[in-house]
């Protein structure tokens, strides 16, 4: 098979900084600092998990006062995605290399927010005539979003290999200046909604490089191809960084490099992802659901069962869960993030293992969920410990608060 080979603009900048002898005043550049949130107690009595779920989540990320920015040293001083790069780089959290990764991600979710606002006006609303490897149709923008993702990371010079939902296999990256990363990417989720202006999103997860993909030590592209496929499909407890964007009233870029969750919001007047959501924490319980039940008649007798306990006002001292449903894992998912709860994607009489795929939509969000103390899981096991078998397996979801995903396992894991 042919392999798709993208060449790249070599992008490097270095910094160099002149320091004084004599004493100078040093103005403290304001920190956003991690905030531990003080948990909530959950009442304890013979109802068990009846009670422990009457407690309403706060609709907030938990934060603390250590987790609070300093005082900023100027009504105009912004923390941005940039400067965050840079002080996780002096940290030694990531090295040059991702930083420069995770900045051209960043660049091509404030292109396809652009694309997003105005597809209406741009002719970029409807389908583009074609189905990707999934036999879905694509939207026009599935396609342009696509392109964008595509020429950002060839562009920076960091990326080797990169796989998305709109491409049959993995596209290796030709010349790149160093890094080889790995990206997994879906470039436009959701996109059924466009046409309606309804939220969507981009989904992204990072690899870091392995020496079983050598783009230019192979004369023999059909070789290259099974090397770059098998490292591609990694787990995703391997992941080194995952996040995703949201286009919506406004677009916020939430992601993890392992150390938390952080958020970030495009202001539009600079250009740039100001650090709004220092530290997300998903509250441990949530009343609310986000499932598709126009499935419920195909879906396994357990997950059924779930499903009418949630609706049982008995169970929950008289007020039932409430239902949520986007169609977008993005906005469903951030929802989700922000107030408990639970997301589910479960398979079905039609389609056994969901709809959901597992390398660059689940295993990424399930990252993000975990560092923000919530779970993932296939109903069966933790999402980041399947192992892919190829590019575009599938596979179930429920993803959420942690006592919400612990909760649907008591039911699906019985059988």
């Amino acid at each position: 098979m042919a392999v798709t080979m993208l060449r790249t603009s070599t992008q490097s900048g270095i910094a160099a900084k002149a320091g004084r002898k004599e004493a100078v005043s040093v103005r403290a550049v304001a920190q956003p600092q991690r905030q531990a949130g003080a948990a909530s107690a959950l009442p304890s009595s013979s109802s068990g998990a009846a009670a422990r779920r009457s407690v309403v989540a706060q609709a907030t990320a938990v934060a603390t006062p250590s987790a609070k920015p300093a005082a900023k040293t100027s009504q105009y001083e912004m923390f941005t995605l940039t400067t965050w790069l840079l002080k996780e780089e002096m940290k030694g959290n990531i090295d040059g290399e991702l930083a420069t990764v995770i900045s051209s991600v960043s660049l091509a979710c404030k292109q396809i927010a652009s694309l997003v606002n105005r597809a209406g006006i741009s002719n970029l609303t409807g389908v583009a005539g074609n189905q990707n490897v999934q036999g879905e149709d694509q939207k026009k923008l599935d396609v342009v979003s696509n392109e964008v993702f595509k020429n950002c990371l060839a562009s920076c010079g960091r990326t080797g290999v990169i796989a998305s939902e709109e491409e049959d296999q993995p596209v290796a990256v030709e010349e790149t200046y160093s890094g080889n990363y790995i990206v997994v990417f879906d470039p436009l989720d959701g996109s059924s909604n466009i046409d309606a202006g309804i939220s969507v999103g981009s989904i992204f997860g990072i690899y870091e490089p392995s020496e079983e993909c050598p783009i230019d030590a192979m004369d023999d592209p059909q070789k290259m191809m099974e090397q770059c496929v098998m490292n591609v499909c990694q787990p995703g407890s391997r992941l080194k960084c995952a996040g995703y964007c949201l286009y919506s009233c406004s677009t916020v870029m939430v992601l993890t490099i392992g150390n938390g969750v952080f958020g970030f919001t495009l202001d539009p007047l600079v250009g740039e992802f100001v650090l709004t959501h220092p530290n997300v924490q998903i509250p441990e319980v949530g009343k609310i659901y986000s499932f598709n039940e126009g499935n419920y008649g195909l879906w396994d007798d357990n997950v059924k069962a779930y499903m009418d306990s949630l609706k049982d006002p008995s169970k929950w001292g008289g007020k039932p869960y409430s239902a949520r449903y986007i169609g977008s894992l993005v906005g469903d998912f951030h929802r989700t993030l922000l107030y408990g709860g639970i997301y589910g994607y479960p398979g079905d009489a039609k389609n056994k293992n969901g709809k959901l795929r597992l390398l660059y939509e689940c295993a990424p969000m399930s990252f993000i969920a975990e560092q923000a103390g919530g779970a993932g899981s296939t109903g069966t096991e933790r999402v980041l410990d399947v192992d892919p078998e190829k590019v575009h397996q599938r596979v179930p979801l429920f993803i959420g608060s942690k006592k919400e995903v612990e909760y649907l396992e008591s039911f699906t894991k019985k059988h």
